[in-house]
Order: structure tokens, then C-alpha cells, then sequence
């Protein structure tokens, strides 16, 4: 008799889990180079009777068999600063952490009190030569090509490193933007394209993913009554077979 309370909760528990992940889409939907992220669901069967039943010998329960990474580009969004560098195409910046080597989409980039190119996190930015970049203070003019070379008013300094990897699923967000290669080899990016003075915004779609949260809510709370519903027919059931007096 429980097993219709089961399979409900087995999809409510997934909706929550569903409902963590589009509010953590919409509370980075200004996030620069932020990409969005959904469940994927699979259909679980349990055994329930013997195969000689005239039933169905099982139940399809509910599970959440993990998230995937929408990839796509995010708008293009233009900021007027030097400093700031776009990836129109495919590629990861590579930068130089405490931890190892990350890799980013946010090239919102700035410049430390070393004259280093860094994030907005203090990890500096890396180029092809795997170093970081230096710009000197007495360089005001910053240029960076569509390749990812960079120079002042004095020469070269340097070119970005743009990287990419077999499985980009496979790559896990660790915090602010960076991911963990999770073991895989960069392979650099051939005919890469930036942008200067251009942010690539998130590409989360605000008014979808609002819909969406609106529907998971919806239906997490019809699930509730579906349950509560059930336990009191148990309830009843019981009391009725029992002979208890239900006045």
C-alpha cells in the first residue's frame, strides 16, 4: 500500500533537487560567462511481485541522475575595457591557482599591484608560454588581437592561452566562475577569436528559467497533495478494515 506514496516521493525529492538548480541559474543570470545548468532524470524500476502476476511486476520510481552544462555562448556585452576579453567561439582562459589549473570563460581581468594580469580573484591570467602577464607601470595602452596577443606602446607582452578539452561535461565548476579539467589534457584552441573591451554575458534566460521555477513549484506542490492525500485513503483503509468505529 505504500507504494504509491514511494514513487510520489521519489519525484518530490527530485523536484527539489530540480528547484536547487534553477534558482542557482537564476541567481547567476548577471554572472559574466555564467552557463546554465539542468537535471537529467532516468526511470528506475523495482521489483514488486512475482513474474506469474496478472500485475505489473514493477514500479517506475523516480531518480535524478545528475546535472549537464548548457555550453552555448553567452551574449556578447560591450564595457570599453582594455582589460576586459570576450572568447567568441569555443575556449577556456587558462589561470594559475593555489590548487593548479583552472580554466575560465570570465575574462573580466584586471590589473594587481605587481602589474600582473589577474582575475577578479587575484589568480593570474596565463599565456601560450604558460606565465603569467606583466604590464609596467609607465604602460598605459593595452592592446589585445583577435588572436590573443598582447602589447603596450613599448612592444609584446605576451599571448593569452586559450584552451579546450574532449569532454567539457566532464569539467567541474569548483567556485567563481573556474572549472577542473578533472584530469583532461588542454588542447589549445586553433584560429581562436577575442574580443576586446567585451564581456561574454550568462547565458541563462532569465524569463525561462523564471517559468521554469514556477512549474517545478507547481508540481512539487501537487506531488505533496498526491501524498497527503494518500496517507489519509491508508488511514481510512485501515480504520475501515479494522472495524474501528470512525466517529
Amino acid at each position: 500500500m505504500e507504494n504509491t506514496a514511494y514513487i510520489a516521493l521519489s519525484r518530490q525529492t527530485a523536484l527539489w533537487r530540480q528547484m536547487d538548480v534553477v534558482a542557482n541559474n537564476i541567481a547567476n543570470m548577471n554572472t559574466p560567462a555564467y552557463k546554465g545548468e539542468h537535471m537529467l532524470f532516468a526511470e528506475y524500476l523495482a521489483r514488486s511481485r512475482s513474474a506469474d502476476s496478472a500485475f505489473p511486476d514493477s514500479l517506475s520510481y523516480t531518480t535524478d541522475f545528475g546535472t549537464y552544462r548548457d555550453v552555448d555562448r553567452g551574449p556578447m556585452e560591450a564595457t570599453a575595457n582594455p582589460l576586459d576579453v570576450a572568447i567568441n567561439g569555443e575556449g577556456y582562459f587558462e589561470i594559475e591557482t593555489d590548487f593548479g589549473r583552472y580554466y575560465t570563460r570570465n575574462g573580466r581581468f584586471m590589473l594587481d599591484n605587481d602589474g600582473m594580469i589577474v582575475t577578479t580573484q587575484g589568480h593570474p591570467v596565463l599565456t601560450t608560454e604558460g606565465t603569467p602577464v606583466f604590464i609596467a607601470p609607465n604602460e598605459k595602452e593595452i592592446s589585445i588581437a583577435r588572436d590573443g596577443s598582447m602589447s603596450t606602446e613599448t612592444g609584446p607582452v605576451g599571448r593569452l592561452r586559450v584552451v579546450n578539452f574532449e569532454d567539457e561535461q566532464a569539467m567541474r565548476r569548483v567556485q567563481a566562475g573556474l572549472y577542473d579539467a578533472q584530469d583532461q589534457e588542454p588542447q589549445d584552441v586553433d584560429g581562436v577569436t577575442l574580443e576586446q573591451g567585451t564581456i561574454e554575458g550568462s547565458n541563462v534566460q532569465p524569463v525561462v528559467e523564471m517559468t521554469r521555477l514556477i512549474d517545478v513549484h507547481r508540481a512539487y506542490e501537487a506531488i505533496q497533495k498526491l501524498i497527503e492525500s494518500e496517507g489519509e485513503r491508508q488511514r481510512t483503509a485501515i480504520k475501515t478494515l479494522s472495524g474501528v468505529n470512525q466517529s
